[in-house]
Order: C-alpha cells, then sequence, then structure tokens
C-alpha cells in the first residue's frame, strides 16, 4: 500500500534535486536562440551563452570576468553602468521589465539592430543583472521587403490606371500619324510624321515597360527541358542574326536538363539578352547560347562580340531606367533581374570587356524530369 505522501509524490512527477534544476535551467540558457549576458553589480560578466557568443563575436572565455565594456561602446557602456548603480543605490527600475530597441556593436566593426529586455535577480545578497538580445536583422530585411512590396503594389495600381488613361489618347494620335503619312504626297510632312509615329511607338513601349516594372511578379511554375526551350528561342531570332552577319551558336549538353520555372517569363528574358546583344554586335560576330549543369545548378549563358559594358556602367545597368541606348527605357534589364530574383535559388549576373564582348548568365536550381517525379508518386500509392 501507497501512503498518501508517496501517491502524492507520484501524481506531482519526478522530483529533481537542485543541481539537477540549475544543469536544465543552463542547458535551456544555452540552447536559446536569444544572446544571454548576466553581470553583477561590479558590471563584470558572469553568464555569456552560445547565443551571445553569436551574436556578438566573442566567446565565453574572452567576456567571463571581464567588465562589460568589452562588448559595448563606449558611451553605451558608461549609460548602462550608470543604470546599474543607479538601481542599485534606489532599487527603483528605469530599463528593467521593458524592452528597448537599439542598435548594437559587433566584434570587428559594424552594428546590428537589437531588442534588448532587462531583469534583475537578487542571489545571496547580491545583485546580478541579465540582458537578452535578439539579433532584428533578418526582421528588419523582411520588413523592408514587405513595406516595399507594398509600397510597389499600390505604385503598380496608381501606373496601371496612368498608363491606361494615356494609352488610350496615345493610341487615336498613333493611328491618325499613320493614316497621313500613308496618304502623303508631301516629303516634308512624311518625314515628320515619321517622327510622330515612331516617338509614339517609343512611349508605347515605355508605358508597357512601366506597367510591368511596377506590378509584382506573379509566376507560373512549370517543369520543362532546358535545351529544346533555347532551341525554341533561337529559332525567333535566326533571321535577323543572319541579315546582320551574326552567327548565332547554340551549345547544350547531350543530356536533358530540367527546370522549374515560368516558362513566358524566362522567355522573355533570353529573348531580351539577345536583342541587347544582337543590338550591341554593329559589325557581326559570334552569340553563343550555352547551357551547362554543375553541382545541381543550371547555368544559361548569352555570350556575345559586341562593344561590351564600361566598368563605370557595369552596376548600374540593372537599376531602373538606366540605359546607353539611344532609345531604351532602361527598363529592360531591370525587368529581367526582377524576374528572375523571383525565382527561388537563382541569380543573375554579367560580365563584360570592352571591345570584346559581353557575358550575362542565369543560374537556376536543376529539378527532376517530370515523369521520375510521377514515378516516385506512383511507387508510394
Amino acid at each position: 500500500m501507497q501512503t498518501k505522501r508517496q501517491m502524492k509524490s507520484t501524481k506531482a512527477g519526478p522530483h529533481h534535486s537542485q543541481d539537477e534544476e540549475l544543469s536544465i535551467l543552463r542547458s535551456a540558457v544555452d540552447n536559446t536562440n536569444e544572446a544571454f549576458v548576466t553581470i553583477d553589480e561590479n558590471h563584470e560578466v558572469v553568464l555569456f551563452n552560445r547565443a551571445a557568443e553569436k551574436t556578438f563575436g566573442y566567446s565565453r572565455e574572452e567576456v567571463i570576468g571581464k567588465d562589460l565594456s568589452l562588448i559595448m561602446t563606449p558611451g553605451c557602456s558608461q549609460d548602462h553602468r550608470s543604470a546599474v548603480q543607479n538601481y542599485i543605490r534606489t532599487r527603483r527600475p528605469k530599463r528593467i521589465g521593458h524592452d528597448t530597441e537599439l542598435s548594437a556593436p559587433k566584434r570587428g566593426g559594424g552594428t546590428f539592430p537589437a531588442n534588448i529586455s532587462f531583469s534583475v535577480a537578487e542571489v545571496g545578497g547580491r545583485l546580478y543583472f541579465t540582458a537578452i538580445i535578439s539579433d532584428l536583422t533578418e526582421k528588419k530585411i523582411l520588413q523592408k521587403q514587405v513595406e516595399k512590396s507594398e509600397r510597389l503594389a499600390a505604385l503598380g495600381q496608381f501606373v496601371a490606371e496612368i498608363t491606361h488613361e494615356i494609352k488610350n489618347p496615345l493610341m487615336i494620335i498613333g493611328g491618325f500619324a499613320n493614316q497621313l503619312l500613308r496618304n502623303s504626297s508631301d516629303d516634308n510632312a512624311a518625314s515628320k510624321l515619321k517622327v510622330i509615329c515612331g516617338e509614339v511607338l517609343r512611349l508605347e513601349r515605355l508605358l508597357n515597360d512601366l506597367k510591368e516594372f511596377y506590378q509584382p511578379v506573379k509566376l507560373v511554375l512549370e517543369k520543362f527541358e532546358i535545351g529544346s526551350f533555347l532551341s525554341d528561342i533561337k529559332s525567333l531570332v535566326d533571321e535577323e542574326c543572319r541579315t546582320k552577319g551574326i552567327n548565332i551558336e547554340l551549345n547544350i549538353d547531350k543530356i536533358p536538363f530540367f527546370i522549374e520555372a515560368d516558362r513566358d517569363k524566362l522567355k522573355q528574358v533570353i529573348l531580351n539578352l539577345l536583342k541587347n546583344a544582337i543590338e550591341a554586335m554593329q559589325n557581326g560576330g559570334k552569340l553563343q547560347i550555352h547551357s551547362t549543369k554543375d553541382n545541381g545548378l543550371i547555368e544559361i549563358s548569352i555570350a556575345d562580340e559586341g562593344c561590351g559594358i564600361e566598368e563605370c556602367d557595369r552596376e548600374r545597368i540593372f537599376s531602373p531606367f538606366f540605359t546607353t541606348k539611344k532609345n531604351g527605357t532602361g527598363l529592360g534589364l531591370s525587368i529581367s533581374k526582377g524576374i528572375i530574383d523571383s525565382h527561388a535559388g537563382s541569380a543573375f549576373s554579367v560580365t563584360s570587356e570592352v571591345g570584346k564582348g559581353s557575358i550575362f548568365k542565369i543560374t537556376m536550381p536543376a529539378v527532376k524530369p517530370p515523369d521520375e517525379d510521377k514515378v516516385k508518386s506512383n511507387e508510394t500509392d
């Protein structure tokens, strides 16, 4: 028979000694994602967990027993020391129990946005002050991305409405100008009408690019084989290359490789790169489309023998409205980069040498063929 005390002990669960409880607490603190830093009344560090090591860049051996000023800026250290001394003297907390956002220093220079909460405990007649620090870097980045997306969505709606209002009368102007041009027998008037028609087309292209640039990228993903995809795109520019003395080549691996992407949008990007390359090759030359697979990644490159890009322009070519073309909108490459960046795990880069040409590279994750996925699915059914 169990006594009442034994039954009560059984219901309450296993009993832990103080040493066991302390060990559990230490393990919990050491394995949490937040940085824990505890100091004593003398401003010396007595606890510095693993997350604190990662956050501040110091090992606990370097910090334990040292003044907290080691990991703080002089100004912040002085303020903290004054707050600690004030609490010891008055027992009135100012920041204790409240969260504070500030810019915290990292080892080797630089800072990071941090949220810090403070607490105080009295053990054996001595006071210990603990700060729990959360690195807000990723949160701030995500917050900025959300804010940017919201601004772009609102701006996209505004641009869509404006372009609609402008495009209708612009089409009327272009239509009448073309009609007058066809019926004109005056060479001087015809020359001016050609300018009007050309400018109307340029403005229409700009409005279309603006609308696309400011609208959020919505992907329709599908798996497809990259070789046949590139071959189909090449056929669209074969004739133009032939008339301009450009030898266009397609180099793809014999083994079929698959990607998962928005087929239409990726086609738009590659066509834009090919059109840019053709325009840059005023004296003809070789234009290569190349695809390879390496370490699970598919690389598509467009290499031309055109005029190349000045070093000072290379960093800006993906910026909106930057263009080196006389009639360019400056949005083609920016839109293209936005499309590639919206595909997870993908990258877009360029290398160029003035007088020798440019190479644009698109890198995307390789995926298994659709049929292979179906086979595996059937095997598990």
